[in-house]
């Protein structure tokens, strides 16, 4: 499992980055609306749209616009309708993509993902031959300064959680996603403070980058993908080394 919270990291940081540009609030919306459409607009009731919740002020989504992409899912405020689609296919290095979408337009979703694809030497693969190596879990990361160890996996895994990985700087909770709320009250009730939280797809054989261009030509695809409208997630199988993560933070 080495490797998730640093590359958890990477889209934490550039998440905020993004927030600052609106673009991630936009997407955050969209998400709720359609999770709120299908669950209903109670995060009490509903798991999936409270995590989103809890996502979405993490990158200091004001409460307003929280509130206006619930009630256009419910459809107290109007609202597009938009269909879910899944794009799998291959990076550089054999690093296997899971593109996640929400778009009110399938047909151009699927041309331009399409050609971001073939722009970075790639195509689609066949639908589930990579999904089915990865599994849906709720990821919990917290910096490693100030927190004292034991006292965390106790409090987690009472909540509940599967596992807890010291990886460097950081502690990496992993939990079914059926907990993964239980799991972030109780961190937060123990007064720690999260710096990444959301229910993920993890892969079950990560593919280890040790070498930073071929790094650097995955991030710049995933970027390509995640700057535009309809994509919502992208998950990668890549799994960076020490090294090559000093490297790329030196490009910052």
């Amino acid at each position: 499992m080495s490797g998730h919270s640093k590359w958890a990291t990477i889209k934490h940081k550039k998440g905020a980055a993004d927030a600052k540009r609106g673009k991630v609030f936009s997407k955050l919306a969209k998400e709720i609306m359609v999770v709120a459409r299908q669950g209903g607009g109670d995060p009490n009731a509903n798991i999936t749209l409270r995590t989103l919740i809890q996502k979405a002020k993490g990158v200091n989504m004001p409460n307003d616009n929280i509130d206006r992409a619930i009630k256009k899912g419910t459809g107290d405020a109007g609202g597009a309708a938009f269909e879910e689609v899944v794009y799998e296919g291959y990076a550089s290095g054999g690093v296997s993509l899971i593109v996640y979408v929400l778009t009110d337009n399938r047909n151009r979703a699927a041309a331009e993902i399409r050609h971001i694809f073939k722009k970075h030497g790639s195509d689609f693969a066949a639908q589930g031959s990579v999904g089915r190596a990865f599994e849906r879990k709720g990821q919990i990361i917290v910096e490693t300064s100030g927190v004292d160890e034991e006292q965390l996996m106790d409090v987690v895994l009472e909540a509940g959680a599967d596992d807890m990985l010291h990886d460097g700087e950081q502690f990496e909770i992993l939990t079914d996603p059926s907990v993964f709320n239980e799991v972030c009250d109780a961190v937060e009730a123990a007064g720690i403070e999260a710096i990444n939280k959301e229910v993920t797809l993890l892969p079950t054989l990560p593919v280890e980058v040790n070498d930073a261009s071929t790094a650097r030509s995955v991030l710049k695809f995933i970027a390509t993908l995640e700057d535009n409208d309809d994509v919502q997630n992208v998950y990668s199988s890549m799994d960076l080394t020490d090294e090559v993560m000093a490297e790329i933070g030196d490009d910052e």
